[in-house]
């Protein structure tokens, strides 16, 4: 009888967007029908648009190891959690360079064989308007124009108030007028026998 053999499944975004000069988090999660190993380690590489050989980008074995030489020296660093699956990395300050294709390989002993994750990077000079954005404009408009509503509203309702309290006051000041008026009248006038 054959035994199954045992693979790492790694899980990354087909392909993603950015803008260029900023960084970007490349998101890598794998599976593994063994326990995490002491053993485990993370092979991250590039392959530029012109289709030349692969450059190494970053390399986990116990615990991250930065590239000391090539276009990614001093500009990635480690933002994966192994005890969450997560093998993530985060590429500093980007240009138009790093267009490629990027593969995230692991290998949990003893589960070596898999699949290798593969982001194509785009870095492009302006963000696209897509849906996501319309739709978060969409929502941030309708937010700030019931919060004008609602603060229009409340100075209205002020203003009214004040009006009134206004008049109010004014009725009562001619209403005192009014009998000090009648009582002079009654004072000056003589009274009849």
């Amino acid at each position: 009888a054959l035994w199954p053999v045992a693979a790492v499944e790694v899980h990354t975004s087909r392909e993603v967007d950015a803008v260029n000069g900023t960084n970007l988090r490349l998101k890598c999660t794998f599976s593994s029908s063994s326990p995490i190993s002491q053993r485990l380690s993370v092979t991250w590489n590039f392959q530029p648009e012109d289709q030349s050989s692969h450059e190494p980008v970053f390399y986990y074995l116990k615990e991250p190891y930065k590239m000391t030489t090539g276009r990614f020296k001093e500009r990635v660093t480690w933002d994966g959690n192994i005890q969450r699956n997560d093998v993530s990395i985060v590429i500093w300050n980007l240009q138009p360079s790093d267009n490629g294709t990027f593969t995230c390989q692991v290998k949990n002993p003893p589960d070596v064989d898999g699949t290798v994750g593969e982001v194509r990077l785009k870095v492009v000079q302006k963000v696209q308007f897509s849906e996501i954005h319309f739709l978060a404009m969409a929502i941030g408009s309708a937010c700030v124009l019931m919060i004008i509503v609602v603060i229009t509203v409340i100075f209205c309702r002020h203003f009214r108030k004040k009006r009134q309290e206004k008049t109010e006051v004014e009725d009562t000041e001619l209403t005192e007028k009014e009998k000090l008026k009648i009582t002079e009248e009654k004072e000056a006038t003589p009274l009849e026998e």
